[in-house]
């Protein structure tokens, strides 16, 4: 019986290694909206440098799953990402997959409304796909912040 029983459990155990890793629930533009405006609040409690420098702390308390927080100056420069190599970068002239100028996208909404969303086409971080995405964008001061989601 013990041996019948731990060879069923191999089984399972190898057929959930071949498994795909499920991809997490699409997060909502709900959640989106309240991870910026939780951002920003942040920002205006402690300040520019140290919001900056917890929106670009991987493990800090603005990056859940898909949800980040990205912040751009109003000339381009990148001052939060997940993606280290590009804070600091000037990034006004990056387009997606379809030629959209995202980073000026963003720009003109934080500039002519104060807030609003900007959709575009990015790959997707863990499967590397292109997909339809969407970005919350809220200015503050002199930075635009602003939370994705996949559509």
């Amino acid at each position: 019986m013990k041996q019948w029983l731990k060879a069923v459990l191999m089984c399972f155990v190898a057929l959930a290694m071949q498994l795909p890793v499920q991809a997490q629930e699409k997060r909502t533009p709900e959640e989106a909206v309240a991870m910026v405006k939780k951002a920003v609040a942040y920002y205006k409690e402690v300040g520019r440098e140290k919001a900056l420098a917890e929106f670009n702390n991987p493990k800090g308390k603005f990056v859940d799953g898909e949800l980040y927080i990205f912040s751009y100056d109003m000339k381009g420069v990148n001052l939060a990402s997940p993606n280290p190599k590009i804070v600091g970068r000037n990034m006004i002239d990056v387009k997606d997959v379809n030629g959209k100028p995202t980073v000026r996208s963003y720009l003109e909404v934080a500039n002519t409304k104060g807030q609003g969303w900007v959709d575009f086409v990015w790959p997707h971080p863990i499967t590397g796909a292109l997909q339809q995405k969407t970005a919350y964008i809220e200015k503050v001061d002199d930075i635009l912040v602003a939370c994705g989601i996949y559509k």
